[in-house]
């Protein structure tokens, strides 16, 4: 895969006339796709696609193409000619872009992550037959997936990675379900075993008579997945330079003192998760940037333009500027002695519809869902009917957080609109001693 980006990006190079450069951003994937439900196959499939963006760059003058290829370099090479000279009649109307930042040194960068996974048939033959006799629903993707960037300076930037992602749901009526997933590099059958049973078992307690509960201030556990759903909303413009430049950050507070408590830390870790470590526009990223420490804000994420308007240092953020590998500092508390430290409270499994209900004040609300149980005195008594939630991240994760688990999950982005993301939470769980119930 690499020679074949290696020879579009020769094609370009043999289109451009003096004055003109560009830049080549190379997004490709083969991924085998199965979607259960009621505990059987319904949809298998593969998708193999290969996309190209050229951006033509005359001075400060600019504009982009988006491709999609068919993986024949020889009759792709006549497609990318004629993207070409079409950006090459644009470009000559536009005015000039006075925020045009491009790299100022060649840094080429090779990463290979890829590692055999089982075949797809031999995955989902184990997960049905863990789930024999349940209603399961559930999606399987996996595959092989590349990044590249070139540009006409020589830089070459490549990024190769094979992950899987399972998702799945165990129903028992109406909306009372248990999900798990369960993703990475290599295929662990008895990972996933040991998931399995534990859906099997919250399976059991969600059959028990709903217990309801009156709006209040309730303890809780937050587990990883609903704490993918906190952190994926601060996501968005949480962490923004722009957004921090110009106080429309939810964390804006964090920039005049406040802080959340001290053994919240959060970095932005490309080198320990599966983004590449580069950016469309070919700058490349340190291996972490810290984004809070010890619960100070001490860093954002900086695309080149952001840096060029407000005169910042760029760090090879997205032009979005969202994480794409966040990962939170994990803390002291066993995962075997949640419901103990929890004592009488709710478990709440995971959350979704979070937004924001006061942007400034980072006050979040959302609303429970799947297997969520009232705990008391550390066991599980019943599962708990939908309730909302309405609180300010400072409280969450400041004044009223108890503990962090000392173990953390890897949570693989299960979007596959357009194509499987590379993006990836890594996330303890969190013990939390009043939070807010509207409904």
């Amino acid at each position: 895969m690499q020679h074949y980006f290696e020879a579009l990006t020769a094609a370009i190079s043999d289109c451009l006339r003096p004055r003109e450069r560009y830049t080549a951003s190379f997004n490709a994937e083969d991924t085998d796709f199965v979607r259960m439900n009621r505990g059987k196959v319904r949809q298998p499939g593969s998708v193999s696609q290969r996309y190209l963006s050229v951006r033509l760059i005359n001075g400060t003058r600019h504009a982009e193409h988006a491709l999609s290829l068919t993986g024949v370099h020889t009759s792709d090479a006549a497609v990318i000619k004629n993207a070409v000279h079409g950006l090459r009649s644009v470009v000559a109307d536009l005015t000039d872009d006075p925020l045009l930042l491009l790299p100022s040194e060649v840094t080429s960068t090779h990463a290979v992550r890829s590692g055999p996974l089982p075949p797809a048939e031999e995955v989902i033959a184990q997960v049905l037959a863990a789930a024999h006799g349940l209603d399961l629903v559930g999606i399987y993707a996996a595959g092989p997936v590349w990044r590249g960037f070139a540009n006409s300076e020589g830089q070459r930037n490549w990024h190769e990675t094979t992950t899987f992602n399972l998702q799945w749901s165990l129903y028992h009526h109406a909306d009372k379900a248990v999900k798990t997933a369960h993703a990475g590099s290599v295929w662990d059958a008895a990972a996933f075993a040991h998931k399995m049973t534990d859906a099997r078992e919250r399976l059991a307690l969600i059959s028990r008579p709903a217990k309801s509960l009156a709006p209040g201030n309730y303890r809780v556990f937050l587990a990883p997945a609903a704490m993918e759903e906190v952190a994926g909303l601060l996501c968005w413009g949480g962490f923004s330079g722009r957004a921090l430049a110009t106080k429309q950050s939810p964390l804006a507070r964090m920039q005049d003192g406040v802080t959340l408590d001290e053994r919240v830390s959060l970095i932005e870790d490309t080198d320990g998760a599966v983004a590449p470590a580069f950016q469309s526009q070919g700058f490349t990223r340190p291996a972490q940037v810290k984004l809070i420490e010890n619960g100070t804000l001490v860093g954002s994420l900086v695309s080149p333009r952001t840096a060029r308007e407000f005169n910042l240092v760029e760090n090879g953020a997205n032009g979005e500027e969202m994480p794409e590998s966040l990962a939170m500092n994990a803390g002291a508390l066993a995962a075997e002695d949640v419901l103990d430290a929890l004592d009488t409270g709710l478990a709440i499994g995971n959350l979704w519809y979070l937004n924001y209900s006061d942007r400034p004040a980072c006050r979040i609300t959302g609303m429970t869902r799947f297997a969520t149980f009232w705990v008391e005195h550390g066991k599980v008594v019943a599962p708990v009917d939908v309730l909302r939630f309405d609180d300010s991240l400072y409280r969450m994760f400041g004044s009223n957080l108890e503990a962090l688990t000392a173990e953390t999950q890897l949570l693989l982005d299960a979007n596959t609109y357009q194509s499987r993301q590379l993006t990836s939470l890594r996330l303890p769980g969190a013990l939390v001693s009043d939070l807010a119930f509207t409904l």
